[in-house]
């Protein structure tokens, strides 16, 4: 690991002015510390936020729940206030890693990291997630672009992440048996007017898939999207499943979701 400056910021106005283009924010360092200690990163300044009191804590409204972004996901998980309003939300926290990742690993960190197979990018796009950022506030359908790709700009700190309630949901995932991470995770969120299912693990970066949310918005049921196929040809492909199997395990998982609403 290369040498670097640590700080420790007391608000997000100076940690935000304390960043520049070879910096990071470390909260929980669950991908930042280990991709540093491989040699696969490296930077001149390491920013810590996470004794910044703004960016932890839950509170939930009576349309939405709002969580800081350096609240760790075992929080989360054991939050009466989550578990009575978004029970999924909770019951995906509680699936993350393992125990130690989960008292470290925090929910800013992990939308702001976008791994491809992380569990929170299909949260957020489930449920009309809002991103609040110490500058503007971003739409979750606008804010994941691609592989560990983000709409966040340079200095641009996630404060906290605001969930849409739905009137059901659930988050079902075909996990990797070592670390549990999502080979396929689906999001399946009921609102109002409409049917999200979000996908993750599947391809690059977490998606919405428009052909199952048009199935189930015309009837929620799993017997709607029964016999569909889905297309793999942009899907990913490794040691762990073929891109094929991905596609059959996105119709699988969707439907033990919506079983399980």
């Amino acid at each position: 690991m290369k040498d670097f400056n640590y700080h420790s910021a007391k608000d997000s106005k100076e940690a935000s002015k304390l960043s520049s283009s070879n910096s990071a924010f470390l909260a929980g360092g669950m991908t930042t510390i280990p991709s540093m200690k491989l040699g696969l990163a490296s930077y001149k300044d390491l920013i810590d936020i996470k004794n910044i009191k703004k960016l932890s804590g839950i509170k939930v409204s009576a349309k939405s729940v709002t969580i800081g972004a350096t609240t760790k996901h075992v929080e989360v998980a054991n939050s009466k206030e989550v578990k009575k309003a978004i029970p999924s939300l909770a019951n995906l926290a509680e699936g993350i890693g393992d125990p130690q990742v989960r008292n470290r690993g925090t929910i800013g960190g992990s939308v702001a990291n976008n791994d491809p197979s992380a569990d929170y990018p299909s949260a957020c796009i489930a449920l009309n997630a809002t991103i609040h950022t110490n500058d503007r506030k971003i739409e979750a359908s606008k804010f994941f672009k691609g592989m560990f790709e983000t709409a966040l700009k340079k200095g641009e700190l996630i404060e906290a992440i605001e969930f849409q309630i739905p009137e059901k949901s659930s988050y079902q995932k075909h996990p990797n048996p070592a670390s549990r991470y999502a080979v396929v995770g689906v999001y399946v969120a009921k609102h109002k007017k409409d049917v999200n299912v979000a996908v993750t693990g599947a391809k690059p970066c977490v998606y919405n898939d428009k052909d199952l949310s048009k199935a189930l918005s015309n009837s929620f049921s799993s017997s709607s999207i029964q016999n569909m196929e889905l297309d793999s040809s942009d899907m990913n492909s490794d040691i762990h499943a073929s891109a094929e199997y991905r596609a059959s395990l996105v119709v699988t998982q969707a439907k033990k979701a919506v079983d399980a609403c």
